[in-house]
C-alpha cells in the first residue's frame, strides 16, 4: 500500500559527494518526518537526517557536510552527502512518517549502500 524506493548510493572517493533520494507513494494520506537513518556492520542503526515542518536534524558527525531537503510535491526527500568520509561507510535508510488508515506509522526503504574510499 505504501511504498518507499531509495536510491542514489554507491562508492565514492574520501572527499566526494553522492546525493540519496527516497520516494514514498501509495496510499498515503499525509506525511510527517522524513528522513534519513545509516547502518554500518557491528553498529545500530543511527540517526543521520530527519526534516519535518520545516525543520532539520542532523547528527553532529554530518553537520556541515550533509543536507537534508524534500519536495512535498513529489513526497520525496534527498540527502546531499559533501565531504564523504570512510567513516560515513554504511547502509542509508530512508524514513517516511505518514498518515495511513488514520494512524501514524512508520515506514523504510530498502536500504542503499553508500561506500567511501580513502
Amino acid at each position: 500500500q505504501v511504498q518507499v524506493v531509495e536510491s542514489g548510493g554507491g562508492l565514492v572517493q574520501a572527499g566526494g559527494s553522492l546525493r540519496l533520494s527516497c520516494a514514498a507513494s501509495g496510499s498515503i494520506f499525509s506525511i510527517g518526518a522524513m528522513g534519513w537513518y545509516r547502518q554500518a556492520p557491528g553498529k545500530q542503526r543511527e540517526l543521520v537526517a530527519i526534516i519535518t515542518g520545516g525543520r532539520t536534524n542532523y547528527a553532529d558527525s554530518v553537520k556541515g557536510r550533509f543536507t537534508i531537503s524534500r519536495d512535498n510535491v513529489k513526497n520525496t526527500v534527498y540527502l546531499q552527502m559533501n565531504s564523504l568520509m570512510p567513516e560515513d561507510t554504511a547502509v542509508y535508510y530512508c524514513y517516511v512518517e505518514g498518515v495511513v488508515r488514520g494512524t501514524i506509522r512508520d515506514y523504510w526503504g530498502q536500504g542503499t549502500q553508500v561506500t567511501v574510499s580513502s
